[in-house]
């Protein structure tokens, strides 16, 4: 029997054999996720579901690569991801939630944010973008908003993903060091890593003001990537309603055969060289 990746053994030494087998049977589980979320795409297709899955958390705390292992198997037309930019002059003279709504799921869609309204308790208010009133206002008024959408048939999932202090360094002092990895430090970064504590402040009224019935914050712990990454997909899996729909197998037919007047073009073609190595 295959054994399963143990989410259980975070912190463990791993070495040589023991290191290579623990990622063997992470690679495995990821694999087998995908083949479900592959079902969960035939259904939301089939169904025309709409589902809206919100990621948010702590820098460096593993939201991209998350994202990453859930959609890099489906269709981008199914599972769109959302990561919206600063908002230029005249979103900023909309409703503040005008920009969001825009992008939420017609039928057969699934919606990821990678951060979401929850820019406005979290980032623009620790760093004064957004003035404590309408942080405040926000986070009275966010459980409607989101009732209203959960009402609309809407299935609403809402991701907080972790690091501890020691854990976030060590990632961003990678990222320092790597240079694949440096475009991923931003000014936004630095300033959340000096900013600690009034993150942790921010974020705890959020979830404690935002956390319903009706859209409750899952949170994610992410000091191991691999672990979170397969409990929070997993869960994703769980907590919608999906059928396997049957595959109708299409019959390819027949190619059509080389006409007999076809003649090769014999223009010049530049064809990228094939590299020996």
């Amino acid at each position: 029997m295959n054994k399963m990746y143990d989410p259980n053994r975070e912190g463990e030494a791993d070495s040589g054999g023991k290191k290579k087998k623990r990622t063997k049977d992470y690679e495995k589980e990821i694999a087998k996720l995908q083949v479900e979320l592959a079902h969960l795409q035939a259904w939301v297709k089939n169904s025309g579901a709409r589902i809206v899955i919100i990621f948010e958390g702590r820098d460096a705390a593993g939201k991209g690569g998350t994202i990453k292992r859930l959609t890099e198997r489906v269709s981008p037309r199914v599972f769109r991801v959302v990561a919206l930019p600063a908002p230029n002059d005249r979103e900023k003279s909309q409703i503040y939630m005008q920009r969001y709504i825009a992008h939420l799921p017609a039928a057969g869609e699934i919606v990821i944010f990678d951060r979401s309204w929850y820019n406005r308790p979290g980032v623009d208010r620790v760093m004064g973008f957004s003035t404590e009133k309408k942080a405040r206002r926000f986070l009275e008024l966010a459980p409607r908003f989101e009732a209203a959408i959960v009402e609309s048939g809407v299935i609403l999932l809402k991701y907080f993903l972790t690091v501890s202090e020691q854990e976030q360094e060590r990632r961003f002092k990678r990222r320092i060091d790597d240079p694949v990895r440096q475009w991923k430090l931003s000014p936004m970064d630095l300033e959340s890593y000096r900013r600690w504590w009034d993150y942790t402040r921010a974020y705890d009224e959020m979830i404690r003001m935002t956390d319903t019935q009706h859209a409750p914050w899952w949170i994610v712990p992410s000091d191991d990537k691999k672990k979170a990454r397969i409990n929070c997909i997993s869960h994703i899996l769980k907590s919608i309603p999906y059928e396997r729909v049957k595959f109708e197998k299409p019959e390819l037919g027949k190619r059509q055969k080389r006409p007999s007047d076809y003649v090769e073009d014999d223009g010049v073609r530049h064809i990228v060289p094939d590299l020996v190595w």
